[in-house]
């Protein structure tokens, strides 16, 4: 569930504003990056119940993870947009592998498909849910992050479960609401 805490939540940028409504109200730990864009997008994110650090991959990296380790330590759960904010698309950033070495809270990675969507001309393709449209998310198994262990293994193992559950979900979105896939059930990656 994705009110468990704490946990380093990772998910890909174009999937930000159904993560949004779908996470609603948790007092989920978000970085935002310091541009005008991360600001406009940090001040939505806080109408939707989360709370923003401010800081990106690459711009204020390094104060803004120490600031996400605090929170954690507080018991709160930190989320990344794992690609942003600038991309490349798809391709995981080592942002929340630092993060859980440094506080032993182990990474979690989900996505969110959508039927229907109005799929912006950016560079990560954000989408925009349209109405009555359904959802399926799918959320990996825990990923620990051991402080003996290498960064670039964690940081494939992420891509892995990145990877994989956005194909599982976009593969099986035709059966979001369907007795295999209810509304509202629990989709966990077995892996």
């Amino acid at each position: 569930s994705l009110a468990e805490r704490p946990c380093v939540y990772s998910f890909w940028h174009n999937c930000m504003i159904p993560a949004m409504y779908w996470c609603r109200n948790l007092d989920v730990r978000v970085m935002s990056s310091d541009s005008f864009d991360g600001e406009y997008t940090g001040r939505i994110m806080q109408k939707f119940g989360f709370v923003k650090v401010r800081g990106s991959s690459s711009k204020g990296a390094v104060r803004a993870l120490l600031a996400m380790r605090r929170e954690i330590e507080k018991g709160w759960t930190a989320a990344f947009t794992i690609d942003g904010p600038k991309g490349p698309r798809y391709v995981a950033k080592p942002g929340p592998v630092a993060l859980s070495r440094s506080t032993a809270a182990p990474m979690v990675a989900f996505h969110i498909a959508l039927d229907r969507a109005w799929v912006l001309k950016t560079w990560d393709g954000a989408m925009i849910p349209k109405p009555f449209c359904r959802a399926l998310m799918r959320i990996s198994s825990k990923i620990p992050v051991p402080s003996d262990g290498s960064d670039e293994q964690h940081l494939g193992e992420l891509q892995a479960a990145l990877d994989r559950v956005r194909i599982f979900a976009e593969e099986n979105i035709g059966q979001a609401g369907t007795a295999e896939f209810p509304y509202g059930r629990n989709n966990q990656d077995e892996h």
